[in-house]
C-alpha cells in the first residue's frame, strides 16, 4: 500500500485551470472517495494521481517520494474505468490475465494463481471460461476489477465503475467493491463518484470537490453531522438537506437556516405550515413535499406507513438540536 500526498496541485486545460491548488493527504491503505457535481473536477483529479494527465504544477507524493514525471506503469497502480473495456473475442480468464502477460516476471502458474485469487474474490471462478457477451453488466465489471486486482497494485483507482450499471447491479457490485476493501486492506483506494449514496456507504475519508477545489474532507458522519459549507450540507445526505430564508432564518439569527427531512416532526401544533405538493412513498419511508413559500419544495421524511394527499396541509416541527445555520457566504454559525 502507498501513502499520497498533494501539494498545491494545478492542472489547466490551455487558458482553463480546472485544478486550482488542491492540498490533500491519503493514508496508507485508505478508502478516500472524490465526490463532487460534474465538472468539479474529480476525474481530472484521479487521472493525476495515475499519472495518465500531466500536472501543470504543484506536488504528486507516493510514500514520501515525488512522482510528477514518473509513468503510470511504474506508480503501482491499477485503474478501473466506467467503461469495462473487455476484450469481446478472449475469455474471462484471458481478459483477467492480459495485464500480466505483457509483464516480465509472471510464468504461467503466477498468472493462474493470480487470476484464480481475484476470482475467487470476486466469486467470478465458475465464469472464467465465459465470453463478456454471456455475462451480466455487473459480473463484466467484476472481470475489469479482477484484471486490476492481479495485477498487485499499492493503489486502486476507480473512475465513475458503476455509473452504467442499473440500480440493482449497482447496489450489488457496490457490496462487492466494500468486501473488496475489508479483504484488501493494505491497497490504497481512491473512487471517483457523482452518487453521494455511493460516496458515503463505501468511503473511510470522502473528500468533496467544488469547483476544482476541495470543500471539505472527512468520514461521512463527520460530513453529515458537521458540514463545512452551505454546499456541503446540500450534497451529503439523502434527501438533500432543506434550507429556509426570510423570517424563518432570520428567527434564528442567520441568512440560511438548514434542516433535514428526518429532523422535521409533524405535529398540530408545528411552527411552520406546509401545503403537500407530492408524496413519494418508498416502503418503509415516505417522503413528504411541502410547498412552504421558499424557493424549493421542503422534504419530510415520514414512516412508510403514513399517508399524506396532494393539497392537505401539515404542520412541522424541527428538532431543536438538530438546526443548521449559515450566514451570507454559506459558512456555518456555530
Amino acid at each position: 500500500m502507498a501513502s499520497i500526498e498533494l501539494k498545491n496541485l494545478r492542472k489547466s486545460f490551455g487558458a482553463v485551470e480546472v485544478i486550482k491548488g488542491i492540498d490533500l493527504e491519503i493514508k496508507k491503505g485508505e478508502f478516500m472517495v472524490f465526490v463532487g457535481p460534474s465538472g468539479c473536477g474529480k476525474s481530472t483529479l484521479l487521472r493525476l494521481i495515475s499519472g495518465l494527465e500531466d500536472i501543470t504544477s504543484g506536488d504528486m507524493i507516493f510514500d514520501g517520494r515525488r512522482v510528477n514525471a514518473l509513468a503510470p506503469a511504474k506508480r503501482g497502480i491499477a485503474m478501473v474505468f466506467q467503461s469495462y473495456a473487455l476484450y469481446p473475442h478472449m475469455s474471462v480468464f484471458d481478459n483477467m490475465a492480459f495485464g500480466l502477460t505483457l509483464e516480465r516476471g509472471h510464468d504461467k502458474q503466477d498468472i493462474r494463481r493470480r487470476v484464480e485469487k481475484a476470482a475467487d474474490m470476486l466469486q467470478l471462478r465458475p465464469y472464467l471460461d465465459r465470453l463478456p457477451k454471456q455475462l451480466s453488466g455487473g459480473q463484466r465489471q467484476r472481470v475489469a476489477i479482477g484484471r486490476a486486482i492481479t495485477r498487485d497494485p499499492k493503489v486502486f483507482l476507480f473512475d465513475e465503475p458503476l455509473s452504467n450499471l442499473d440500480a440493482a447491479l449497482r447496489v450489488a457490485t457496490r457490496i462487492e467493491i466494500a468486501r473488496l476493501h475489508e479483504e484488501m486492506d493494505a491497497v490504497t483506494m481512491v473512487y471517483v463518484t457523482h452518487d453521494q449514496v455511493e460516496a458515503m456507504t463505501l468511503a473511510d475519508r470522502i473528500c468533496v470537490l467544488r469547483d476544482g477545489l476541495v470543500e471539505q474532507v472527512g468520514t461521512p458522519m463527520e460530513l453529515y453531522e458537521t458540514p463545512a459549507s452551505l454546499f456541503v450540507a446540500g450534497f451529503i445526505g439523502s434527501p438533500k438537506m432543506n434550507f429556509l430564508t426570510a423570517e424563518r432564518a432570520e428567527a434564528h439569527g442567520c441568512t440560511t437556516l438548514g434542516i433535514r427531512g428526518e429532523h422535521l416532526t409533524v405535529t398540530p401544533d408545528g411552527i411552520w405550515e406546509g401545503k403537500v405538493i407530492h408524496t413519494e412513498n418508498l416502503g418503509a419511508d415516505s417522503y413528504v413535499y411541502l410547498d412552504m413559500g421558499e424557493a424549493e419544495p421542503i422534504v419530510v421524511r415520514m414512516d412508510g406507513a403514513s399517508a399524506s394527499r396532494s393539497g392537505a396541509m401539515l404542520r412541522v416541527s424541527p428538532q431543536p438540536d438538530r438546526l443548521y445555520r449559515f450566514d451570507a457566504a454559506g459558512k456555518p454559525i456555530h
